[in-house]
């Protein structure tokens, strides 16, 4: 039996909007237009679903990720970031997540099973070699129960969305538990990913030289927001419904349009915010490095 999940991904900067628009349902008539006919063969694909013998990966586990992973640059005497592997850090990511859905209140998805998460990572995430999701560990509070992590885990932080091609990538998913909150954590791990992702190659703590790294957020996650600001990032403006949001989401949501395809359903406005190369190499680069070392 397999696990259906949702698959959100959003409209990306830059893209041909024609392919997003095109008919649900298949027309396989010629059509003439002037001189001219065509042909539109256009079949929308079935939800995807996953086997549950594959929600926690291949074996042995790869992370498929495009880039080299700098593990000095991901670290300092606090914290680390790692990949976050399913059936290293799953377990215990539930464990601090499942029985508080107000930490997903402003998030524009929510999965309310962990095979779902599992089948949501697996698909969207491990699968695609431009994003990477970090298990983040506070290297301060020993965890008796997996003395291999050097840490416990604290929370967890993505890179999604990138573009390749403009060298730009969204730092997503931000997570920090409960009991790690109001600590070194939440700018650490911002910290740290940022140099990761902005710092050149040739750098002493060598990064993937990308050019630009944004930031969403719902409009009424002050702390979010705040977060961002304090690590440098710039608002730059706000999307409005750049989301369509599931049922259990909904309160937090605006109206949606009354009879589109997702008539009844509630939509989210994104506030961007955005750090980039020029502001890491005017200023930002030392804020950060003043945090994280």
């Amino acid at each position: 039996m397999g696990v259906r999940v949702c698959v959100y991904k959003p409209v990306a900067h830059n893209t041909d909007l024609s392919k997003h628009s095109r008919p649900r349902h298949s027309t396989r008539n010629t059509i003439p237009y002037g001189d001219m006919s065509y042909v539109n063969n256009y079949t929308p694909a079935p939800a995807p679903t996953l086997p549950e013998s594959e929600l926690y990966g291949p074996e042995p586990y790869d992370i498929n990720f495009a880039y080299p992973l700098h593990e000095d640059t991901l670290q300092n005497a606090r914290t680390k970031l790692v990949p976050f592997l399913p059936a290293v850090h799953a377990e215990e990511y539930w464990k601090q997540v499942k029985d508080r859905p107000e930490t997903f209140r402003y998030y524009p998805f929510f999965f309310p099973t962990l095979p779902e998460f599992l089948a949501w990572f697996e698909l969207t995430v491990r699968r695609d070699p431009h994003s990477l999701l970090f298990a983040v560990i506070d290297k301060t509070r020993p965890d008796p129960e997996h003395p291999e992590w050097a840490g416990r885990l604290a929370g967890v932080l993505g890179m999604y969305h990138t573009a390749p091609s403009n060298l730009a990538t969204e730092v997503a998913f931000v997570v920090v538990f409960p009991d790690f909150r109001g600590t070194h954590i939440a700018k650490d791990m911002v910290g740290l990913l940022l140099r990761y992702i902005l710092a050149l190659p040739t750098a002493s703590r060598p990064g993937i030289g990308f050019r630009r790294v944004a930031w969403a957020a719902h409009p009424k996650n002050t702390p979010s927001i705040r977060l961002a600001e304090r690590m440098g990032f710039k608002r730059e403006g706000l999307f409005r419904y750049m989301w369509v949001l599931p049922d259990v989401l909904a309160k937090e949501g605006n109206p949606g349009r009354v009879g589109d395809a997702h008539s009844g359903k509630m939509g989210r406005d994104s506030v961007l915010l955005g750090l980039c190369w020029d502001d890491w190499e005017n200023g930002a680069e030392k804020a950060i490095a003043a945090i994280v070392e």
